[in-house]
């Protein structure tokens, strides 16, 4: 019977950001092999003593500079376990997807040229990494579906074109501006906040806030 070895442990961090109305993922340049050079997704070892959670964590803040704490949404997503996934091994990874608003990744000794990418034009990746954002991207659109999820893409206080304009940077399509209003307020998930954003010459826009900033279930899919 040959010797049992067990295979590697990583976890990659899939983290999305709408950046001028395109929906962005985060990669770094990865700066030893394989693939040097190529960019990636942030992700690491995970070692004994430390859950994928943790191990995220740290990666994220020593390559990327960002505290996951500044997340707004963040949740483990699948288990990827290829088994040439990896030129040096076999390598399962934990995957996480995290949402977040108004965030920018440090340089610094540590980060490897942490930048946000818009999805629908991403560099030549390593790994797998194309899959991943691929099926992360998807399971978003999925949540937008049955869940509050697009409140951790939004500011805290959001005009309802920017919510649409969240919407459609996510779900790929134009979206009906009366039909998803009517249809969205129906859901009962914002309040206006009584206060207005004005811009210009417009007319100021009445601006809303989710009803509460953590994840729930609506109470009937909006697709």
């Amino acid at each position: 019977m040959s010797e049992y070895r067990p295979p590697i442990l990583t976890i990659d961090g899939i983290i999305f950001q709408l950046i001028d109305g395109q929906l962005c993922v985060l990669l770094l340049q990865r700066q030893n092999i394989p693939f040097k050079g190529q960019w990636a997704l942030p992700g690491g070892y995970n070692p004994e003593g430390e859950t994928t959670m943790q191990a995220l964590t740290r990666v994220l803040r020593v390559k990327t500079g960002i505290d996951t704490k500044r997340l707004g949404l963040i949740e483990q997503l699948y288990t990827f376990d290829s088994v040439g996934r990896d030129p040096r091994g076999h390598a399962v990874s934990v995957s996480y997807m995290g949402l977040c608003y108004g965030l920018s990744p440090l340089g610094g000794k540590t980060t490897e040229n942490p930048q946000f990418f818009p999805v629908s034009n991403l560099p030549k990746l390593a790994y797998d990494h194309p899959d991943i954002i691929k099926y992360a991207h998807e399971r978003l659109r999925s949540k937008l579906a049955y869940t509050n999820a697009v409140f951790a893409l939004l500011p805290s206080q959001f005009t309802f074109p920017q919510l649409q304009s969240a919407y459609e940077a996510v779900l790929g399509h134009e979206l009906d501006k009366r039909n998803f209003r009517k249809r969205f307020t129906e859901l009962d998930l914002i309040v206006p906040t009584g206060e207005f954003l004005r811009e210009g010459a417009h007319r100021p826009a009445k601006l809303y806030c989710f009803k509460h900033q953590s994840l729930q279930s609506l109470p009937r899919n909006f697709d």
